[in-house]
């Protein structure tokens, strides 16, 4: 995926608020961007840290800038912008990237699955293929080396779980892919030390037939696509 526009270069201030970052642009502006990630973002909000925001002219939008990219102290490249996690995974599977993926001809967003109200991420279909519902997972958190899902206590991230497993025992296919958007993570792990709740669902849904996959994406100012898979380990 190429930025639609070029990222504007800063230093970060402050993140507060969960949607709001301080920024002191190169050219030494001081600007409020939107921070499109609700998590915790360990690691990923240092202030002095250089980051990257996107600029919009949409007079309806409430701030110009949104915060897309961030370099931390070790060099590592991280896109902080979850929403891009769906639409990269979506161009991969649509390049014939991922092999998983082959004999589907058909990709849908955001359908309504499941008994507990959910949309599914992505809906594949193709001849002679069973249906795939794929649901994204945008993963920041590093620890030595390691990424971890999730970086807060996620509700959200169990029900999706659990509509996995019925998905994955109705006879369909059931994936739940992480989206590793940080050049330094080199495999991926359930944070139990951070939702324990989450960690026993996702191995129990593994042993229920819903697949678990990773890749990482390389990232630079003016693109942001995937191109690694990595190993998962529940």
């Amino acid at each position: 995926m190429r930025f639609e526009t070029n990222l504007l270069p800063g230093t970060l201030i402050k993140r507060y608020k969960r949607f709001f970052a301080d920024v002191e642009l190169e050219d030494g502006r001081l600007v409020t961007a939107h921070c499109p990630n609700t998590g915790a973002m360990t690691g990923c909000a240092d202030p002095g840290s250089r980051v990257y925001l996107s600029e919009h002219n949409n007079p309806n939008r409430k701030l110009k800038f949104t915060w897309e990219i961030v370099i931390n102290s070790q060099g590592d490249w991280i896109g902080v912008n979850t929403h891009k996690a769906n639409i990269l995974v979506e161009e991969a599977i649509l390049a014939g990237k991922i092999d998983t993926f082959a004999g589907y001809d058909s990709l849908k967003r955001e359908v309504k699955y499941g008994q507990e109200r959910s949309r599914i991420d992505l809906f594949l279909q193709g001849a002679d293929q069973l249906d795939c519902y794929v649901e994204v997972k945008s993963v920041t958190l590093k620890q030595d080396g390691i990424g971890y899902f999730p970086d807060a206590v996620t509700e959200r991230g169990q029900k999706h779980l659990r509509e996995l497993v019925s998905i994955a025992q109705a006879g369909h296919r059931s994936v739940l892919f992480f989206c590793v958007q940080h050049t330094g993570i080199n495999e991926v792990c359930v944070a139990e030390h951070i939702d324990p709740a989450y960690a026993q669902l996702c191995r129990e849904a593994r042993q229920q037939g819903v697949e678990v996959i990773a890749w990482r994406a390389a990232i630079d100012p003016e693109n942001i696509y995937l191109n690694q898979s990595l190993p998962v380990n529940l």
